[in-house]
């Protein structure tokens, strides 16, 4: 799916593993502080390609969909979105997780790749809630989320263990109205 932001989504292929890696590697440290902590493994090229099969696996089973966020100009990686955890049935949810390079940081990508996700879980996955939880000194995420119309639902305590630390979440989220 493209945007007028000069970005596009689509789901990742094994080719992407390399990309992915580069752009995991260059950001370790940028990314640590909200992420858990990783076997050294993960980052290795079969690492990603794990998870890239995992992610297509995932969307085969209807459990996940995993998109890379690439530059239309260029067709660079410069992220990673994905929807896990699907719930059908009366719930029909979503959890919405993201990450952009620390480069592409501030220029509205990380906005406008979340808001072509949801284009995607509404509009063709046919999702009605997609949540995202995020950590409260996360500002730059907040405003993302808010600026994609989510909304503040509440506060998970000790909710993900980030980095080491249980970490307390905020909690929003959208419906498909």
């Amino acid at each position: 799916m493209r945007s007028k932001n000069n970005i596009y989504l689509r789901q990742l292929e094994m080719k992407d593993a390399s990309s992915l890696l580069d752009l995991k590697f260059r950001n370790r440290d940028f990314f640590q502080p909200f992420e858990p902590i990783r076997d050294e493994s993960h980052f290795t090229l079969e690492g990603q390609e794990r998870e890239i099969a995992n992610g297509i696996q995932g969307a085969l089973s209807d459990q996940s969909y995993i998109f890379g966020i690439f530059l239309k100009e260029t067709d660079k990686v410069v992220g990673r979105i994905a929807l896990t955890g699907i719930a059908r049935g009366f719930f029909q949810n979503a959890y919405l997780g993201y990450y952009i390079d620390q480069e592409y940081n501030g220029k509205g990508y990380a906005t406008a790749a979340v808001s072509l996700c949801l284009k995607i879980a509404f509009n063709e996955i046919g999702l009605h809630r997609v949540e995202a939880g995020v950590i409260p000194r996360n500002l730059p995420s907040i405003r993302v989320l808010e600026k994609a119309g989510f909304r503040h639902e509440g506060l998970a305590k000790t909710y993900l263990k980030i980095n080491g630390t249980w970490e307390d979440h905020a909690i929003y989220a959208i419906t498909a109205e």
